[in-house]
């Protein structure tokens, strides 16, 4: 996992590629979101992920399987996240959040950026699975 996920991170590096998969008005809802926060609140935004990321990472290695009740609890935590974040699809009620949740599940594993939060590839696609199996019991 990067040891400080998001430090330097400039989310406008990734403006053209958020605008073709989630749309416009997504990336703007979130860039909005993102600038209006002062630093405490980022700050704050990011203590509330790594532990979530440090979960995924211990229950990977755990050998535990996917729909066992640690990782389906780590599952419920992370669709809570998104579903705090403003602009994406979790964020609204009406959006197809089961599809949006599968969907970025894939994307943690196909791209390296991501799949770095969760130990690699193995890590990525543990947590993938795990939502996988949430989203079909819960959304």
């Amino acid at each position: 996992m990067a040891q400080k996920m998001f430090d330097g991170f400039d989310h406008t590096q990734h403006k053209d590629e958020v605008e073709q998969r989630w749309g416009k008005e997504a990336y703007a809802r979130s860039d909005e979101q993102w600038r209006c926060m002062d630093a405490p609140g980022k700050a704050r935004w990011k203590d509330e992920v790594a532990p979530l990321n440090a979960g995924w990472i211990s229950a990977s290695a755990s050998g535990d399987a996917p729909d066992s009740a640690t990782p389906q609890e780590l599952a419920r935590q992370h669709v809570q996240w998104l579903m705090s974040i403003p602009g994406t699809p979790a964020a609204t009620p009406s959006d197809d959040i089961k599809g949006y949740v599968n969907g970025l599940a894939e994307m943690y594993v196909a791209d390296e950026r991501f799949a770095a939060n969760y130990g690699g590839r193995d890590g990525a696609a543990f947590v993938r699975d795990s939502l996988a199996v949430y989203a079909e019991r819960e959304l």
